[in-house]
């Protein structure tokens, strides 16, 4: 009995630091925490959970409530609940470190990101089984859609900073929907595309701050674009796998405008040119690149030691 129960506490225990370490990757922008997930050996399982969670809420919208509790039972809240507590405790934790950083070393903390970013798009890239003129037309497509968008939220005056910086109610709720569905796939990062909305910065002050309504207000939206989007999500990957993936090599491409260090990091989307911070810059760009390829190396050697799917049968599945 005693041995049961102390098995059962490290087994809570180690699920949450795994927790831990996913939001970690999580909080970053280009770090997916779908990939730690996969590093650690436990993406498939929580899959499941999310399929299952999601389904739940599906059925619970539409009023049919006896089935909606039987996908709640195939849920493994055993799992899940440490490993929400585990991202919750690295959320809390690293935000105040990365908005002190951002609004000391805007320049340094963007060029890391844009590092990140670069190689995440490696990374998405060879997801792709096919990388033929139909899948190349749609990622450039959405890039330079993306691209040109971004650019009309407007350079980085002190105006523009100060609406980025309060956005409205419902754009917590919107950016938790959106962001959600990224987060659960490894090789995109739900963070990266909050800075593409303009929100990453704001849910930093939020979790900082501790305003709890405007988290609760995000966690909504996480819950609504779980239950709305999560299942048209992996009916798309699995019928359209490849264009869905270039579609998100070219999310990533258009992103790196709001990446671009300079003049100010992350403040706007105004180009300028490189100033007497390049060295630095690159340096820590490069260490972005070399951190996320490596995760990723770690993560394919893993599988193939395992014997497991790659990960484009698994974010299918």
């Amino acid at each position: 009995m005693v041995s049961t129960l102390g098995g059962m506490v490290i087994s809570v225990f180690g699920t949450i630091v795994r927790g831990f370490l996913m939001g970690a990757a999580d909080v970053v922008p280009g770090v997916s925490g779908g990939t730690v997930a996969l590093v650690l050996g436990f993406y498939e399982r929580l899959v499941d959970s999310i399929k299952a969670g999601s389904s739940a809420l599906g059925q619970f919208a539409r009023l049919e409530l006896g089935e909606g509790l039987d996908w709640l039972r195939r849920v493994e809240w055993i799992f899940l609940v440490p490993l929400l507590a585990g991202i919750g405790l690295a959320i809390g934790a690293l935000a105040s470190l990365i908005e002190t950083q951002l609004e000391e070393h805007p320049i340094e903390v963007a060029a890391l990101f844009f590092g990140l970013v670069i190689s995440s798009i490696v990374v998405v890239w060879q997801l792709l089984e096919r990388h033929d003129p139909p899948r190349m037309a749609v990622m450039l497509a959405v890039g330079v859609g993306l691209f040109v968008l971004l650019g009309l939220r407007g350079g980085t005056s002190e105006e523009t900073v100060s609406q980025a910086s309060d956005p409205v109610l419902w754009a917590f709720f919107l950016s938790g929907a959106v962001a959600i569905c990224a987060m659960i796939l490894p090789g995109i990062s739900g963070s990266l595309i909050l800075v593409m909305l303009g929100m990453y910065s704001p849910i930093l002050d939020a979790v900082t701050e501790r305003e709890f309504g405007l988290i609760a207000l995000f966690l909504a939206g996480a819950t609504a674009g779980l239950a709305l989007f999560s299942q048209l999500l992996y009916w798309a990957l699995h019928r359209h796998h490849d264009t869905v993936m270039a579609a998100l090599v070219g999310l990533l491409l258009g992103s790196t405008r709001v990446l671009w260090p300079w003049p100010n990091g992350l403040d706007g989307t105004t180009l300028g040119s490189p100033d007497q911070s390049v060295p630095v810059a690159l340096g820590l760009a490069a260490l972005g690149v070399v951190v996320v390829l490596a995760v990723n190396e770690f993560a394919r050697r893993r599988e193939q030691q395992a014997g497991t799917p790659d990960r484009s049968e698994v974010a299918a599945s």
